[in-house]
């Protein structure tokens, strides 16, 4: 029998609006996020990372994945000054959750270009920026790419190891971070030299002399939720069970499918395999 039979006229609209309402929420919780992860350029081994994140990711939270992997080696050199076709696009983040960037292109400086790659996550679409992503651009006069990462950097210290001090525990990016971490390989402490009104440093990194510098934090950008960290210089780094949790839950954070005790919303911690080029 249909439900409605059983309900008054002036009650029916109320029922049927929650009932939709329902639905609705459940088949949204049940697709998977769909991210573009944008790799390439200078100093890292794009190929193998490409794979560690997307697979590492997704084996924790729905996330599905496109891959755009340009502006690799060329003649045993490295490009620095690659401008991603993507970014070509007047609504490059269309169709798109989040975007991953691991991406490593110093040398790029048209204010106007970085400033429309900025605009499509200035409108809302989330973020997440992993290491030398936070050198992109740092030669352009423009700030909007420093302001979206939430920081300033321009330098860093060479590869090394250190810890990384928990300074948030109670956010839920860094629940189940360690309070302390010695990454399992020598890695680069970006120094940053400027963070963002609305940024909010999670760790920090301790320098040679002392300084210290944040190292993961999360930040807002228009309307945009951004979630970034300089970490992960090496290919042992990013494969650890520590980081791939850490972006995890950030990339969850970004897209606002965190809960505050740091697990996946309802819906969002079903693994998926996909992974398209």
């Amino acid at each position: 029998m249909k439900i409605s039979r059983f309900l008054s006229s002036s009650f029916k609209p109320l029922v049927l609006g929650f009932l939709f309402s329902v639905a609705c929420v459940s088949s949204r919780a049940a697709e998977p996020i769909r991210a573009l992860l944008l790799t390439g350029g200078c100093c890292h081994d794009y190929g193998e990372q490409q794979k560690i994140l997307t697979e590492g990711i997704s084996a924790r939270a729905n996330v599905v994945w496109t891959i755009l992997y340009e502006g690799g080696s060329s003649k045993g050199g490295v490009i620095r000054d690659h401008r991603m076709s993507i970014y070509e696009k007047p609504d490059w983040t269309k169709g798109y959750d989040v975007i991953v960037h691991n991406e490593c292109f110093g040398d790029v400086t048209n204010a106007e270009f970085i400033d429309h790659i900025a605009k499509g996550h200035f409108d809302g679409v989330p973020a997440v920026t992993i290491h030398c992503s936070t050198h992109s651009y740092r030669k352009s006069t423009t700030d909007e790419w420093r302001k979206l990462l939430g920081v300033s950097s321009y330098n860093h210290e060479g590869a090394r190891p250190f810890d990384v001090v928990n300074i948030k525990p109670d956010h839920p990016v860094m629940k189940g971070f360690p309070a302390l971490w010695h990454e399992p390989e020598p890695d680069e402490l970006y120094r940053i030299k400027k963070v963002w009104p609305n940024c909010t440093p999670l760790a920090k990194g301790i320098g040679k002399t002392g300084e210290e510098h944040p190292c993961i934090w999360v930040n807002t950008y228009g309307k945009a939720r951004v979630f970034g960290t300089t970490l992960g210089h090496g290919d042992v780094t990013m494969a650890s069970d520590v980081y791939l949790d850490l972006l995890t839950r950030g990339l969850l954070w970004a897209c606002n499918d965190l809960d505050d005790n740091g697990q996946p919303k309802e819906g969002y911690g079903k693994p998926a395999a996909q992974v398209s080029h």
